[in-house]
């Protein structure tokens, strides 16, 4: 094995930092030596503290490999994106360490139920579950899943202060406490065609109107060279998929003004739902004025399938994840390479006026965070990918399970993570859009690049993220009642108005029936910073 000198580890030694660098294992060559073991931590352990390295006679140092004891289960999805990424850094982590690391992947429709199966009712299958924050909620309330917080605080190499306030106060904390460790960011943006918009010297959209403009004036034009009538927009709207999210960003400023601690869901107090006034109205005629704009089939449509529209250069604009800009520079997948820009979801000049319903217009005192008038709400539509740990496993099991949950989210991981075209993870970290390397490396153009990051800095940086719903059996609450509303509204079945009561009727019955006090604590609970700091432009460690 690989051999190093000792000027090369002090006791300061980051393993999790710079193993990798130093070529996983570490050790001697040979001759008697002693052992000393490195700064026993309090009260738990980091895998860097947890080292125990031998000093031979000829001066040379050996690691020895703190978890070989030590077998994790891990459960998430089967999607390749996640599931391949996650194996091959299981792979080095088992180099590194001497765990064992099974990974257990079952399809995403099935993921909700076999967590929280698992942990709450005591079976102890998993020791780790890798899980939307949505689901957050779930396992904290039930305390089914392991308090982190003294971990993180005794954890140097995780760099939490990195994270992005909104990923480290909302998604990964319930009720002040921390309980997950981010391994993505998840929020929508939207994409434009950079050469369309500068040709015909236009702004890209800063509010929904924008949007709908730029998309009708690029409608039916041929976008890409083959002859063909093209889209101004690719919005994917088919039902029981990701039509609820599209949505949700645009209602999004319309709903949420004073910060994301005020909500955009349901009224903190009364647990009331925001979905039928003139607001939530307005959001739904722009959602179907984009149809107009859009292939005749749209609303059959899936992300893959608008993905792939817009990849192709068929279509002006389009509402995505960050994983979009990544894909848009990958040769296997693009036809729009360095020809595509990016800004932060769109915001509004009115806004939801919640004690009487209406609409009015966007000042400092309505919406505190308004930017010249518009008020901007980010939506972190689905959250992002989190880790947690089952608080029923064993010791051994809690300390290797966060050991790799702090080595798959610290920079030197991430940044890789973050930039892959083949990876689901999404930059959640502050240094991911101060730093423009690990893009440039990833073959982004140094253009194309600064807008990228620019439009992610924007929203992560944004006081008015809107924190996706967090509240037990929230997929009843959105991918049930709220998509079967929209899939109706959009085909013409029912009416606007219709599709408002409908909405707030079937989320009443919702919060009747699993209770509207447990519903309510749960919701303000998930808008609960674990610290003042959100908002904060911050610059890391």
């Amino acid at each position: 094995m690989e051999t190093v000198n000792n000027q090369t580890i002090t006791k300061t030694l980051s393993i999790l930092g710079t193993a990798l660098c130093l070529g996983i294992a570490i050790t001697a060559c040979g001759g008697s030596s002693e052992t000393e073991t490195i700064a026993t931590p309090s009260p738990s352990p980091t895998l860097a503290n947890s080292l125990t390295r031998e000093t031979s006679t000829n001066g040379e140092i050996a690691l020895l490999k703190p978890f070989e004891d030590a077998s994790i289960t891990i459960l998430t999805s089967n999607a390749p994106q996640i599931a391949e990424l996650l194996q091959r850094r299981a792979v080095e982590f088992e180099a590194l360490t001497g765990a064992t690391v099974n990974l257990v992947t079952v399809p995403f429709s099935n993921l909700y139920r076999d967590s929280l199966a698992s942990f709450t009712e005591k079976a102890n299958r998993y020791d780790v579950i890798i899980i939307p924050s949505q689901w957050l909620a779930d396992h904290a309330r039930t305390n089914s899943i392991e308090n982190l917080t003294d971990r993180v605080e005794a954890d140097p190499d995780i760099q939490w202060n990195d994270i992005a306030p909104f990923f480290r106060n909302f998604n990964a904390t319930y009720d002040g406490t921390i309980y997950a460790v981010p391994l993505d960011g998840d929020f929508q943006m939207v994409y434009y065609r950079q050469d369309l918009l500068e040709n015909a010297k236009l702004s890209p959209p800063q509010t929904w109107d924008d949007y709908l403009a730029i998309a009708e004036q690029f409608h039916g034009r041929d976008l890409n060279g083959d002859d063909t009538p093209d889209y101004g927009s690719c919005i994917a709207k088919k039902p029981n998929d990701k039509a609820y999210w599209m949505f949700w960003a645009i209602a999004s400023p319309f709903l949420q003004t004073r910060g994301t601690e005020q909500g955009a869901f349901f009224d903190r107090e009364t647990m009331e739902p925001l979905v039928n006034n003139e607001a939530f109205g307005k959001a739904l005629d722009i959602f179907q004025k984009t149809t107009e704009y859009a292939p005749a089939n749209e609303l059959k449509l899936d992300l893959e399938a608008t993905r792939s529209l817009f990849l192709s250069g068929r279509c002006a604009l389009t509402l995505d994840w960050s994983d979009l800009g990544t894909e848009a520079i990958s040769p296997a997948t693009s036809q729009v390479i360095d020809r595509v820009g990016a800004v932060s979801s769109p915001g509004t000049r009115q806004v939801l006026d919640r004690e009487t319903g209406q609409l009015v217009n966007c000042n400092l005192l309505t919406c505190s965070h308004a930017i010249g008038g518009i008020n901007y709400a980010p939506y972190a539509a689905f959250g992002g990918w989190l880790g947690a740990i089952d608080a029923g496993a064993d010791t051994l099991a809690k300390d290797a399970g966060y050991a790799f949950l702090s080595y798959l989210s610290q920079p030197a991981r991430s940044n890789i993570d973050v930039t892959s075209s083949d990876s689901d993870f999404n930059p959640y970290r502050i240094s991911q859009f101060v730093s423009r390397q690990p893009w440039l490396d990833a073959g982004m153009s140094f253009e194309t690049v600064s807008q990228y990051l620019r439009a992610i800095g924007v929203s992560l940086r944004s006081p008015n993220m809107v924190s996706d719903l967090q509240i037990p059996q929230r997929d009843r609450y959105q991918k049930v009642v709220l998509d079967a509303a929209l899939a109706d509204f959009l085909a013409g079945n029912i009416t606007k108005d219709e599709a408002m009561q409908r909405i707030y009727n079937g989320w009443e019955a919702l919060t009747e029936e699993i209770g509207r006090e447990s519903q309510g604590t749960a919701y303000r609970s998930s808008l609960e910073t674990q610290s003042a700091e959100n908002g904060e432009s911050g610059t890391g460690n």
